[in-house]
């Protein structure tokens, strides 16, 4: 599963990488090298024009991580939605509809990984060595993912804060080379498959998500600093030297 990773860069920079129309944001996040459950992200995704001849936009926006179904009657949901797994996501009652025409890209700079390690601490349960998995090339990952927009029954039709954008990441197997930390990775979405992707015109089609292609991503393990939520900072994702590991 993907349940931590790293967002870092500006709306100007994932504006100009991802052709952004719009820039549907009240102010810029602040850099979080260590994004968890319920935090705000950005997502890229693109809606449906309201007028006639008129094109469809591709916006930036931040949206809570953790899906909300439409139909959920407690925002509480989402929590434990951050993941929708490939194999199911056009069936499942939670993620069908957003799969249909919600589809979105959640940038990142990397995610993190916990290793079982062979070492116990002192219950006697496996140490976990954390791992940052990032593109060799310094590149940004765009992570397929899906979006919902959820009314809160308690503020009025009227009330612009009415509606929770939230979202989730679409994950699959490892690929072999990241299989020996965890078992699942999020999908990636290639370059030449964005359009495709995001356009809400489109049925969802996985043929579209693809595991990242081998080589392509580098894992190397980073301090255990990044277990605990409130710390945040570059050192998170900064290489721990083998001698220190577990």
């Amino acid at each position: 599963m993907c349940g931590r990773y790293a967002s870092s860069r500006q709306p100007d920079e994932l504006a100009e990488e991802f052709e952004i129309d719009e820039l549907r944001l009240q102010e810029p996040l602040t850099e979080s090298y260590n994004v968890a459950p319920t935090d705000q992200v950005y997502a890229v995704l693109e809606r449906p024009p309201h007028q006639e001849n008129a094109t469809t936009e591709r916006q930036l926006r931040s949206v809570r991580w953790g899906l909300v179904p439409s139909w959920a009657k407690d925002v509480k949901i989402g929590n434990r939605m951050i993941n929708a797994r490939m194999e199911t996501v056009g069936e499942k009652p939670a993620y069908r509809r957003a799969f249909a025409k919600r589809r979105c890209l959640l940038p990142a700079d990397g995610y993190f990984e916990w290793y079982a390690t062979d070492a116990k601490d002192a219950k006697g349960k496996p140490r976990k060595q954390p791992y940052f998995i990032t593109p060799k090339d310094g590149g940004v990952l765009a992570m397929a993912g899906l979006y919902e927009l959820w009314p809160d029954p308690a503020k009025d039709e009227d009330d612009p804060s009415r509606w929770l954008w939230s979202c989730t990441v679409i994950t699959t197997e490892a690929e072999d080379s990241l299989g020996r930390i965890h078992d699942r990775m999020p999908l990636m979405v290639e370059r030449e498959r964005w359009d495709q992707w995001l356009d809400p015109t489109r049925p969802g089609d996985v043929d579209l998500l693809t595991p990242a292609a081998p080589g392509r991503l580098e894992a190397y393990p980073v301090s255990t600093l990044v277990s605990n939520v409130r710390n945040n900072g570059h050192e998170l994702i900064e290489p721990l030297p083998l001698e220190e590991t577990w």
